[in-house]
């Protein structure tokens, strides 16, 4: 006899007055005036079975023993639920099962914790995540995994339309620097020698693009042994892609139609194409980020022009130096409290600004700051038009070195917005950010490291400066970021192996360490080597 007709997420008005049998687990089990109501669940979703004495009075009695999460086997009629009994929440709210058999197929013991979306929430993670298989049988969790499938097939189906091939890169590698620690796997066959796990399949895309498949992907693992954050996890899945003879507006393309695709496959409306786009230079200038939220304003305003004579003592001397003076409006948050401005300037401070002047707009236009006193007319007419102030503002100032104001203006941005609730729910704004710088600088020599890896490809313009000044130049880089979250990035690759081998030499690497770690890409490289690039995405 086979075990279920139908799934619990599949019966309706159509199917009133057959017999079937669903299998899963119970969910709930009522007992209204010695009727034993029983809400049976499978990963499909909820069908509300009946067992009444009067039918069968064995199969109510057993109905009446089962427990939360035992698996049983139910077999009855379908029924239309009365008019005012109809569950409009749920798909299967129409109907119910009039059941005279039930089989307990297993039993279950009390589970640790509630297994209800908004209960479960409640409880430790850990203990979630010890009972991983029960944290896992949970509706949200399994609605999770389902749309997870759905984008991940939407993502192929339209890779495979846009000719990419599907190619699987090895796990046990050779160890390459790629920004993050290696998970490191000891050979038996060799001892004392080891294999690395991916952090990406960098290298291993750029070969493929060398053997001339022209477009790849690959749902990609990744391991990085750094610390856990919000956004980071030692192993995690990435749609990994690469394209050759392309440039960065030919990516931008296929991927911008690739986004389209997993947002309706996401159950939302396609979002307008092309994508914004912005550089690098003007996410950080405007809103103090590499991966700007774009659903509200509270953009940076930079004052340094406006401020060049002034008479206040502080924003003039660090402008001497060749520093910045910079703003937001906090909009409507005058009325802040006073240790809420103390944790904004311990912020402020910790990135080593000298501290964070304020103005307080009063209800009646008034200003209320130890610093208004040292401005202008001039000065104080300004503001007002640049910052567009009106009475209930709160303006934050930053003054320093750009690169230490940006990104503390653009955190307080983030927490002024939050603050002041104007951060629109159900909006999803998209944006390239584009011309990433090549390098930075690190450590008390001011040595220079890729800003994303060392296989990334100047930008035409500022080659031939690689060698003369690479501090100025900029990448052929970019990420695609929504809403304040990267969701991936790349860049237009080195196909020249003299351009390889300088990037190397100027991240000071030895020789030896150049002919060990990456001999294989540059001789590569020297084959015939053909313009490419590409991008990963976390799934």
């Amino acid at each position: 006899m086979e075990r279920r007709t139908h799934t619990c997420g599949e019966l309706r008005r159509d199917q009133v007055g057959e017999v079937v049998r669903l299998c899963g687990w119970v969910d709930t089990v009522r007992d209204h005036g010695g009727v034993i109501f029983i809400d049976l669940r499978d990963r499909y979703g909820i069908t509300q079975v009946i067992y009444d004495p009067t039918d069968s009075l064995e199969a109510w009695e057993q109905a009446q023993a089962t427990r939360f999460e035992f698996v049983v086997q139910v077999e009855g009629n379908v029924e239309s639920r009365p008019d005012d009994m109809v569950n409009e929440k749920l798909p299967t709210g129409e109907i119910e099962v009039r059941c005279d058999i039930i089989t307990i197929l297993n039993r279950s013991e009390t589970p640790p914790f509630p297994l209800e979306d908004d209960k479960a929430e409640k409880v430790s993670e850990d203990l979630r995540l010890e009972f991983r298989y029960l944290d896992l049988r949970r509706r949200i969790m399994q609605k999770n995994l389902r749309l997870r499938h759905e984008i991940t097939q939407a993502v192929r189906s339209y890779l495979d339309e846009q000719n990419f091939l599907e190619v699987e890169t090895p796990i046990l590698t050779k160890s390459t620097p790629e920004g993050a620690r290696d998970y490191v796997v000891p050979s038996r066959v060799v001892p004392g020698t080891f294999y690395a796990l991916p952090q990406a399949p960098q290298q291993y895309k750029q070969l493929l693009m060398i053997a001339g498949l022209d477009r790849y992907f690959q749902i990609a693992r990744c391991f990085r042994d750094e610390d856990l954050r919000a956004d980071r996890q030692p192993e995690f899945t990435q749609i990994d892609m690469e394209m050759s003879f392309v440039s960065p507006e030919d990516l931008y393309e296929v991927v911008d139609g690739m986004i389209a695709t997993v947002v309706v496959a996401s159950g939302h409306e396609a979002p307008i194409l092309p994508l914004a786009r912005m550089t690098y230079s003007d996410a950080m200038n405007r809103y103090g980020s590499d991966k700007p939220d774009l659903r509200y304003g509270l953009e940076l305003v930079n004052l340094s022009d406006m401020f060049a004579g002034t008479d206040f003592k502080v924003f003039g001397g660090i402008l001497k130096r060749g520093g910045v003076v910079k703003a937001i409006n906090a909009k409507g948050l005058g009325a802040v409290s006073a240790g809420t401005i103390e944790q904004w300037t311990e912020i402020a401070t910790s990135v080593g600004l000298g501290g964070l002047a304020y103005i307080r707009v009063q209800d009646d236009g008034s200003w209320k700051s130890p610093i208004v006193k040292f401005f202008s007319d001039t000065e104080r007419t300004g503001l007002e038009e640049q910052l567009a102030i009106e009475a209930g503002d709160l303006i934050l100032f930053g003054a320093g070195e750009i690169d230490l104001v940006n990104p503390s203006l653009g955190r307080l941005r983030i927490l002024a917005a939050e603050r002041a609730g104007v951060v629109p729910e159900g909006v999803y704004a998209f944006t390239w950010v584009t011309e990433f710088p090549l390098f930075e600088r690190t450590g008390e020599g001011g040595n220079l490291t890729p800003m994303h890896h060392p296989f990334t490809s100047p930008h035409p313009e500022d080659a031939p400066n690689l060698e003369s000044d690479p501090g100025s130049c900029r990448a052929q880089a970019y990420d695609l970021v929504l809403n304040g979250i990267e969701l991936g990035g790349g860049s237009i690759r080195i196909h020249d192996s003299a351009i390889q081998s300088t990037m190397f030499k100027l991240l000071r690497m030895p020789q030896e360490e150049i002919d060990s770690r990456f001999g294989h890409l540059i001789r590569a490289l020297t084959f015939g080597a053909p313009p490419h690039g590409g991008i990963a995405f976390g799934l």
